[in-house]
């Protein structure tokens, strides 16, 4: 039986808002420069997608692409006015390494005005591509909070990946203390599973490894009482794959497991509360002195 502290934990569910050929595994295949000749196909997707969330009274935050906010603006909004949060995935989904300070500025910066004048919203979060905030790159949170954002939802306590992982994360929200002030942290989830931390959150580990993983990160979170973190992109939710040759296991990393992700995703609505990023974030404030378990 759940105690009522877990009773209470209502799980992130995110989106991030990007093309097929945004992805970094993509990068080298689909140039910036040829970007405006490619169909679009999140719009559509999108679509369904908030007719799936309605149907469970479910509401969560759409870390949206900047580039793609200015070519479909509709969706957006209608994003927003299906009562979920936007929150800023960058303008052009690049790494934040290969940004550098004064890329990453003018990146964070131009995505959050567009994102504000097209929504209406505040935009309170930031989601880094490919949750490319590494040890190194702490100047990104001072950026961040100069820009004016609240919180960051980049960093992913794992060794596993060879391009992404920031170990020495929390587990749980937390707040990063820096010199500016301090910007609330919201990793993406891990399970402990015979002793190793494993990804747990969504993507490629939701597609291609079992669902129990998942579910075991987010039951963990549940009886420690705080929100576990859920992720998905567009086109993990779409049947259609692009012809491009790229070598298979990248294919594979990127679009094998698709045609599962709605069932999967159906039975995770079924068993958990779901919310938006920015409650968690009212939650967090409330309870400054929060000290992990």
């Amino acid at each position: 039986m759940l105690t009522l502290r877990e009773a209470m934990v209502r799980h992130h569910f995110t989106v991030d808002v990007e093309e097929y050929f945004h992805p970094t595994a993509m990068s080298s295949h689909f140039p910036m420069e040829g970007w405006d000749n490619l169909e679009r196909r999140s719009p559509a997707v999108i679509a369904r997608l908030l007719d799936f969330l309605a149907e469970r009274n479910v509401t969560g935050t759409f870390f949206v692409l900047g580039w793609l906010a200015e070519r479909e603006p509709e969706m957006v909004r209608t994003i927003a006015a299906a009562g979920h949060e936007i929150a800023s995935h960058g303008y052009e989904h690049d790494l934040v390494g290969r940004l550098g300070p004064e890329g990453f500025r003018e990146s964070v910066r131009r995505s959050r005005a567009v994102l504000r004048e097209i929504s209406g919203q505040e935009v309170a979060g930031y989601r880094a591509p490919s949750f490319s905030i590494v040890p190194g790159l702490e100047w990104a949170f001072d950026i961040l909070l100069e820009e004016g954002y609240r919180y960051d939802a980049s960093l992913f306590p794992i060794t596993q990946h060879p391009t992404y992982g920031y170990p020495d994360a929390e587990k749980d929200p937390y707040w990063i203390e820096r010199p500016g002030g301090r910007l609330a942290e919201f990793p993406s989830t891990t399970a402990q599973i015979l002793g190793r931390t494993l990804p747990a959150s969504g993507g490629a580990y939701f597609r291609v490894l079992p669902l129990a993983l998942v579910q075991a990160g987010l039951r963990q979170a549940t009886e420690r009482g705080r929100p576990g973190m859920f992720y998905i992109h567009p086109w993990e939710l779409d049947d259609w794959v692009p012809e491009v040759d790229a070598p298979r296991l990248q294919m594979v990393r990127t679009f094998y497991g698709r045609r599962r992700t709605w069932g999967r995703m159906a039975r995770l609505m079924s068993n958990d509360a779901w919310g938006r990023v920015d409650d968690g974030l009212s939650t967090l404030e409330a309870e400054p002195e929060h000290i992990p378990d």
